[in-house]
């Protein structure tokens, strides 16, 4: 059995292909980790949520920002960016149960025999391990209750708040958690989530800022593996902090990570016609 994790897709299904059949993927013996963001940008989104879909429990996925405003677009809450490509996505009979199958999927997905965490973009330092785990249960089973839209997406369309305190109110809690696990990059040197920089952290002038991961965290003790900030391509330069989002739809490359070898292998962005 190997264990493979891939960053951002963003509909990109031709080189994620390419990517499976590369290292003999078998959905019989391996799984599939994704760090969220399956779909927009590029333009293979419904294969790929199909395609995950019918992985069943070969595939372990998380959340990204992306399919969070899947939501919102299908209910009518926002609107579809054209550079998004999701037409043929929200145009697919298939589309209400793909929605059924992503409002199962959690925001934090754990290997506990590796002391291994993924989320889309990251953990907010400060947390420990029971704090995230409470924090994204709590979004998960928010998300499948009938009255989803109006209590958790209709409300997370905000960069409020920016910190991190446990006595606020569900709704409250809830947004923050949605910001800091789908939407993190930097933080203030106070914790407060900031939204503004997506630079890579050598390039970023605010003197302020730095990465999540830069700061001493209660998880430390743990492997993190997180896409979501393409700026990076990869490069953490911390072992244990694996970031996977390496800008394909961006024209560069898809990256797959085997847990068991501790090797990457990547896909460059295919030409379309």
């Amino acid at each position: 059995m190997s264990n493979y994790f891939v960053g951002d897709i963003h509909g990109c299904f031709r080189e994620l292909k390419k990517l499976l059949n590369e290292v003999d993927f078998n959905p019989s013996r391996d799984v599939l980790w994704s760090v969220g963001d399956l779909i927009a940008r590029g333009p293979e989104s419904l294969a790929t949520l199909r395609f995950f879909e019918r992985l069943d429990n070969a595939a372990r996925v998380v959340l990204g920002n992306h399919e969070l405003n899947l939501f919102g677009i299908h209910a009518g809450l926002r609107s579809p960016r054209p550079s998004c490509q999701l037409t043929e996505l929200l145009q697919s009979d298939d589309l209400p149960r793909l929605l059924q199958w992503l409002r199962q999927q959690p925001l934090l997905q754990e290997m506990p025999e590796q002391q291994l965490l993924m989320t889309h973009a990251g953990i907010p330092p400060q947390w420990d391990i029971h704090t995230l785990r409470q924090e994204a249960q709590r979004v998960s089973e928010a998300l499948q209750r009938p009255d989803y839209l109006q209590t958790v997406i209709s409300h997370m369309y905000t960069d409020a708040p920016e910190g991190w305190q446990p006595q606020q109110d569900e709704r409250t809690l809830i947004r923050y958690c949605i910001n800091a696990l789908t939407r993190i990059r930097f933080l203030y040197l106070d914790g407060r989530l900031d939204f503004a920089c997506k630079l890579p952290p050598d390039d970023c002038n605010v003197p302020n800022l730095k990465p999540w991961f830069r700061f001493p965290s209660h998880t430390d003790n743990f492997t993190k593996v997180f896409g979501h900030w393409a700026a990076l391509m990869g490069e953490t330069g911390n072992p244990h902090i694996r970031a996977l989002d390496t800008g394909c739809c961006w024209d560069q490359y898809l990256t797959l990570w085997h847990l068991e070898s501790d090797q990457k292998v990547t896909q460059k962005r295919l030409k379309r016609n």
